[in-house]
């Protein structure tokens, strides 16, 4: 039997400048504020948030640690959708890709902590 995965902390350089675009995407997404810094999708899985101490490394797309955190979306609407808003918000926002019918949205947070929210055909492996 494998483990769930409950949670993921998120470690930032500064709480004030990334938590406006975490607010905006977590509700966008679907999750819900359980206090400051603690988000939940109310089937047991957390994103907590904290302040990375000062003169700690930075995160780095190819470096060793997590490279992303992907999110499946329920139509290629939501992908376009979420996109918009994101930028309505104020947020740099890159454009959609398409992998033959699979559209995929690579944002990056404040830090360049990269979340995708793709949505995939019936019958397109999530990982391949």
């Amino acid at each position: 039997m494998a483990l769930k995965v409950d949670h993921v902390t998120i470690l930032v350089k500064s709480l004030t400048e990334s938590m406006p675009y975490y607010i905006k995407l977590l509700e966008l997404i679907g999750f819900t504020k359980l206090r400051d810094f603690v988000w939940t999708d109310n089937e047991g899985f957390f994103l907590q948030f904290n302040q990375a101490k000062e003169g700690s490394r930075e995160y780095q797309r190819y470096g060793a640690g997590m490279n992303h955190i992907g999110f499946s979306a329920p139509s290629p609407e939501f992908v376009t959708n979420l996109q918009t808003s994101m930028k309505e918000s104020g947020f740099d926002v890159p454009d959609i890709q398409d992998f033959d019918g699979v559209k995929a949205l690579f944002m990056k947070d404040p830090d360049g902590i990269r979340f995708e929210i793709t949505y995939y055909p019936p019958g397109v492996a999530v990982v391949d």
